[in-house]
């Protein structure tokens, strides 16, 4: 019997989240917290240079549509984000743009594509100016 009872303690114990785990998961939540707060900056510097609202930024939606007004694209394409593959198109044509009007190439315009939390901040600290 008490071999039983051992076996259940080993198993209770085994599925309860170790201290690494947990460290982990902290870790995990602190990086990507600071993503957010890094990515919410760096869009709020951007809209700032466009001459748009900084706090944009943060408001689901309306972010994207001051993106498009940015980039010079018309706000029913909004629309177009909805629809899987084309959103897709859209996304790579709007960054394109973005990159286009701060006096950047495609290069540029696929690095805000691809790697967001490298390319916004390089374009809101940089020395990229708005042409509309």
């Amino acid at each position: 019997m008490s071999n039983l009872v051992a076996i259940l303690m080993l198993q209770a114990d085994s599925t309860a989240p170790s201290a690494v785990d947990t460290g982990v998961g902290i870790v995990g939540a602190i990086v990507w917290l600071v993503f957010i707060v890094v990515m919410i900056a760096a869009m709020w510097k951007v809209f700032e240079k466009a001459g748009e609202p900084g706090w944009a930024a943060i408001v689901p939606i309306y972010n994207a549509m001051v993106i498009l007004k940015i980039a010079g694209k018309p706000m029913w394409w909004i629309l177009l984000f909805l629809i899987p593959i084309v959103n897709i198109v859209i996304a790579v044509i709007m960054n394109l743009e973005l990159a286009k009007h701060f006096g950047k190439g495609a290069g540029f315009g696929l690095g805000l594509l691809l790697l967001s939390p490298i390319f916004f901040p390089i374009l809101a600290w940089g020395d990229a100016k708005y042409q509309a």
